[in-house]
């Protein structure tokens, strides 16, 4: 079965970096967006896993996106993602899944 992972960010390059990374492996499907709405609309449609939230989004907004999200879903799992090689971006997402 396939971990549906959703990454936010701001910059559209970092954010095609992370939806090549998350989508090398057969076990992620990654969703990758720069606006909020657009993520808000995903976990109301998809089953999401895990949120990854990366640099560039101010904190207010990231306080009202996460609160948007966990209610849609609250079960929903929402870390910080600043950046790193694939290796740390693996760990992290393996940290937060178990």
């Amino acid at each position: 079965m396939q971990t549906t992972i959703l990454y936010i960010g701001r910059d559209t390059e970092i954010t095609a970096v992370m939806n090549r990374l998350l989508n090398a492996r057969p076990e992620w499907k990654g969703l990758c967006v720069c606006k909020d709405e657009e993520a808000i609309s995903i976990c109301a449609e998809q089953q999401v896993d895990l949120v990854l939230l990366g640099n560039g989004i101010e904190p207010s907004s990231e306080t009202e996106l996460k609160n948007k999200l966990l209610s849609l879903r609250p079960e929903l799992k929402i870390i910080q993602h600043y950046g790193g090689g694939s290796g740390l971006l693996y760990g992290e997402i393996m940290t937060a899944l178990s």
